[in-house]
């Protein structure tokens, strides 16, 4: 019975451990990561190296990582769509994430991400030249996703300045659909400070939050804004709601894990009233909770203290953006009619008016309607300040603003000493792909979590602990796709950077093929290089300087596949067979094609070859390649008949023209005097130069494993020897007039046309007195 009673037992621990055993490799992460930075109006200094940052640290995490820079709005349409549609195909047990940097501009409660080919004259072009965010948003919270995260580092001061009705500043106020985090670098109608690099202070404070391990994502965020608060200084102040209701973390702590602070005591931080703390904490506290509630229980609590006049104005602008969104939601007259009783110089207020116009209503609001009764009261006086301005930037000197106090600990435990300062990355090793930083090992007690499906081709995901493997072999190049050490800090390798998405990796496979010109209105994803990054030499599209590399050697793209060879470029035609020029054509110079050695010769008599002189015009038409390197149609040079007196030996010639000779209209060509003095056909060419690799029709082989020129042909057997009395060529005594005869007599004249013969004069003489005509 105890035997019995054992196996059940048994058997239900397998049965109910089965489920989370099936589980564990189950959930799948996706993750776009786009950092535009080569604006026309003017770069991005630090979004590149941002997204790259962030794509280094979500494949870390267990990311499956698609990533570009420097997109158009075609490509980047297409780019986000197919996200989307990848998302929906992988199943509900998936987390998917957008991050976006560069520049972000709203309009009409809509916020809009900004490709680097926008042309923004007017402000009535943001709508059809960037690409509206809620869009993407609202199709990720259609799909049965576990979570879905979108973060938007775009709120920074723009380089446009379109004419026509001004454009309120920062982003505007969202609310998440169920099962999304929104994320945004700073408060809504803020902005954050242009940072000169190598990173951005969110960027790498969100990094370094997710490798902080345990934190769930409300927290992970709330520590991302007290982060970037310290770093900048208080000149930006993160964003962020969410309607998640699923536990999600990046990565997972050892149960030996160093403890911040307690449990405990961080749930009686997170709950205590901001009035039992003092001033620097409780400004801390409000800030970690980010309501406007706490904003305002710090100045009730404090209102004479250095930081509430910076508190006055986090209120003031989370205020007019929380009225601003009520009043889209609400998208009436009288909605728009009270925003602007409210704030008639608003940051909003021409979005007020833009919209009382397409509704047909008056644009000043009317003495007598419904008000609209929102959830918050009306501004203060001493608020007006604040929102009367386009945007609110939290480093403007005319404010004087407090400096923010440093966290505590127990709100926000010091960052890693190795993730204080980090290096500049590398240039992009091609076009469309973001820089690679170097990788900064993970601590031994964080690591992915187990249930998460490993990513395709990610060495970052099964060594994010090995300092070593790491260091010495991702962040090496590689050379002929063998890993070599090198001196001086390498180009990031594919092997490592985010693959492309399948519409950048198109558009970057037609860059390729359309050489440096490109596509009319692509992005040349080439950009200056960025603050800290070695500069990059002008090179064509998709062309690249590695160590090891000749420069200028194409390399194939991540993600974008290997391209079949293709034949080369400078390859010769086959020759052709001799035949006289049209009258009226141009003749082109016939080049010297001897086959190389070991292949047989062309049965005949040789034919004359003319050497092209160097410099002539015409010879080429590529700037930078030889002229003995293009293709030449073996046509022959033009030629004439001879004529030569009866019984002398005919003899023909093709007489040579250099290529700098321009024909235009040619004549008739003039038949020559006899030809006594012909030249002697032209010599065997034992010393012949071996002819072009071009010939041979296959592709460069590699540098170092090229093989030596073929020695001259000395043993090559002499060409016959030439014939004086040849007779002429057929084709030539088929083309050839008959020659006159110098010793033929003339032809008589033709014959007359019958006529009556003349009658001859008559004679008369006297004969005996009488006249006589005979």
């Amino acid at each position: 019975m105890r035997c019995v009673t054992k196996y059940v037992l048994a058997l239900l621990g397998v049965i109910l451990a089965a489920p989370s055993l099936s589980a564990a490799p189950s959930e799948k992460r996706l993750a776009l990561v786009i950092g535009n930075a080569a604006y026309q109006q003017g770069a991005f200094p630090t979004a590149a190296n941002d997204a790259g940052l962030i794509a280094q640290t979500l494949q870390a995490a267990g990311f499956d990582v698609v990533g570009a820079r420097d997109l158009d709005g075609d490509t980047l349409r297409h780019t986000l769509r197919d996200f989307i549609e990848k998302a929906a195909a992988s199943g509900p047990d998936t987390v998917a994430m957008v991050y976006l940097a560069g520049y972000a501009l709203q309009m009409s409660g809509e916020n809009f991400f900004v490709p680097v080919d926008a042309k923004i004259v007017r402000d009535t072009d943001l709508p059809v030249e960037a690409l509206r965010v809620s869009d993407y948003i609202h199709q990720l919270g259609t799909l049965p996703l576990r979570a879905g995260i979108f973060v938007l580092d775009g709120a920074h001061a723009p380089p446009f300045n379109p004419s026509g009705q001004p454009l309120a500043g920062g982003l505007a106020l969202v609310e998440p659909d169920p099962n999304i985090l929104v994320a945004f670098n700073a408060a809504p109608g803020t902005i954050g400070p242009n940072e000169p690099g190598p990173y951005g202070a969110y960027a790498q404070a969100l990094a370094e939050m997710i490798r902080e391990g345990g934190l769930s994502l409300p927290e992970l965020f709330d520590r991302v804004r007290l982060r970037v608060n310290e770093i900048t200084k208080g000149a930006e102040a993160p964003w962020n709601a969410q309607h998640i209701q699923t536990d999600f973390t990046f990565f997972e702590r050892a149960p030996d894990a160093p403890q911040a602070a307690p449990p405990a005591q961080v749930a009686e931080m997170e709950t205590r009233p901001i009035r039992d703390f003092d001033a620097r904490d409780a400004y801390i506290a409000a800030l970690d909770r980010d309501t406007l509630q706490a904003y305002e229980e710090f100045l009730d609590a404090f209102p004479d203290d250095p930081l509430a006049k910076r508190v006055r104005a986090i209120i003031a602008a989370r205020r007019e953006a929380i009225t601003w969104r009520h009043s889209c939601r609400a998208d009436t007259p009288n909605a728009y009619w009270s925003y602007l009783q409210r704030y008639s110089n608003g940051p909003h207020a021409w979005d007020a008016r833009r919209r009382l116009a397409a509704l047909a209503s008056a644009l000043e609001p009317p003495p007598a309607f419904a008000v609209m009764n929102y959830d918050v009261p009306p501004p203060p006086p001493d608020e007006m300040l604040y929102v009367e301005q386009p945007v609110l930037a939290f480093d403007d000197p005319v404010y004087a603003f407090a400096p923010p106090p440093p966290a505590p600990v127990f709100f926000l435990p010091p960052p890693e000493p190795d993730f204080v300062v980090l290096p500049p990355p590398p240039p992009p090793i091609a076009v469309f792909v973001l820089p690679v930083p170097m990788f900064v090992a993970m601590p031994t007690y964080v690591r992915a979590p187990a249930y998460v499906a490993p990513p395709p081709n990610n060495i970052i995901f099964a060594n994010i602990h090995n300092t070593t493997v790491i260091n010495n072999v991702i962040n090496k190049p590689a050379v002929n796709n063998a890993v070599t050490p090198a001196t001086a800090p390498s180009l990031a390798t594919a092997s490592v950077a985010p693959s492309l998405p399948a519409a950048v990796a198109h558009k970057a496979t037609l860059i390729q093929q359309q050489g440096p010109k490109g596509p009319p209105g692509a992005a040349t994803g080439l950009t200056s290089p960025l603050p800290g990054q070695a500069p990059q030499a002008n090179l064509p599209l998709g062309r690249s300087q590695q160590p090891g590399l000749p420069p200028g050697k194409l390399q194939p793209l991540p993600g974008a596949g290997v391209q079949p060879p293709t034949k080369p470029l400078l390859a010769p035609a086959a020759p052709s067979p001799t035949r006289p020029n049209r009258p009226g054509s141009s003749p082109a110079t016939r080049v010297d094609r001897t086959p190389p050695a070991g292949l047989p010769r062309p049965s005949g008599p040789p034919a004359a070859t003319v050497t092209p002189s160097p410099g002539a015009q015409g010879a080429s038409s590529r700037p930078g390649v030889p002229t003995a390197a293009l293709p030449h149609a073996p046509v022959a040079a033009p030629s004439a008949p001879t004529v030569r007196p009866a019984g002398s030996p005919t003899a023909t010639t093709n007489a040579p023209r250099l290529p700098s000779q321009k024909i235009v209209n040619q004549p008739p060509p003039k038949p020559p005097s006899p030809n006594i003095n012909r030249p002697a056909p032209p010599a065997a060419l034992v010393n012949r130069p071996p002819p072009p690799v071009a010939v041979s029709r296959q592709p460069p082989a590699p540098v170092m494993n090229r093989p030596s020129p073929p020695p001259p042909n000395i043993n090559r057997p002499a060409p016959p020897p030439a014939v004086v009395n040849r007779p002429p060529p057929p084709v030539a005594v088929s083309r050839q007039p008959p020659a006159p005869v110098m010793n033929r007599p003339s032809p008589p004249p033709p014959a007359a046309a019958a006529r009556p013969a003349p009658q001859a004069a008559k004679k008369c003489v006297v004969q005996n007195g009488k006249q006589v005509c005979q």
